[in-house]
């Protein structure tokens, strides 16, 4: 997978990209990334990247120019999808993360600023990527969440695939508690059952924390999953 990101500050990445898993995924070349900035594609002395809007109103816009020619100025592979993080998108999920891990090559984010960016960019926006319901001071913010959850689906990014098998919303539900030593800290001990050595126990105990979870949680997903759950019931026979 390779991440093209379109940023005027390429030094934000440096830190998130170079530790932890996301690092490591980068240094074996599970997936790669190249940020480019429209600032080094302007054609004035002093390299403006934004303007006041027609129309008046408060706050600048991202000038067109710049972010079209560093988009063009990219490579392109066959399966590719040109992103634009804006709260008006589609809000970030698991199945997003899924659908562009299997179905493209190439992502190429590009990150507004400002009031916005001027809207004749969309003519070279396949689709736009929300965080959520609320306006960021940047959309490398986001642009940084999108990379991390599909780099972590990458195949050798994370050790053991069965700790992603387990992770919240994986299906459905929200994932079950975790404890390790010490067995007692405060009077707060670990649940017998995970000390029982009875595996289908455990099974058995994990996948009721997680229904209790869910249902006390995020009661919209117990909802959808019990929604789910009957359509996949086998018919009565």
């Amino acid at each position: 997978m390779r991440f093209d990101i379109i940023t005027l500050f390429p030094e934000f990445f440096t830190s998130p990209l170079s530790c932890g898993l996301r690092g490591k995924a980068f240094a074996k070349e599970i997936a790669s990334v190249h940020i480019t900035n429209p600032r080094d594609f302007t054609i004035d002395r002093h390299h403006k990247v934004d303007d006041e809007s027609y129309g008046g109103g408060v706050g600048m816009v991202m000038k067109l120019e710049p972010i079209v020619a560093a988009v063009e100025s990219l490579p392109v592979l066959p399966r590719r999808q040109v992103l634009f993080m804006s709260p008006q998108g589609k809000k970030i999920d698991r199945a997003l993360f899924e659908e562009l891990r299997y179905n493209y090559d190439q992502l190429v984010i590009i990150c507004g600023h400002y009031e916005g960016i001027d809207e004749r960019v969309m003519n070279i926006v396949d689709r736009e990527i929300s965080l959520g319901d609320f306006v960021l001071t940047c959309g490398e913010i986001p642009a940084l969440t999108l990379i991390d959850g599909i780099t972590r689906l990458l195949p050798g990014t994370v050790g053991k695939v069965e700790s992603i098998k387990a992770d919240s919303f994986e299906d459905g539900l929200l994932d079950y508690p975790h404890y390790t030593r010490p067995a007692e800290f405060r009077g707060w001990r670990v649940p017998d059952v995970l000390m029982s050595g009875n595996h289908a126990k455990i099974a058995q105990w994990r996948h009721q924390q997680q229904l209790d979870r869910t249902q006390t949680k995020r009661p919209d997903l117990y909802t959808k999953w019990l929604e789910n759950s009957e359509i996949q019931k086998p018919p009565l026979t």
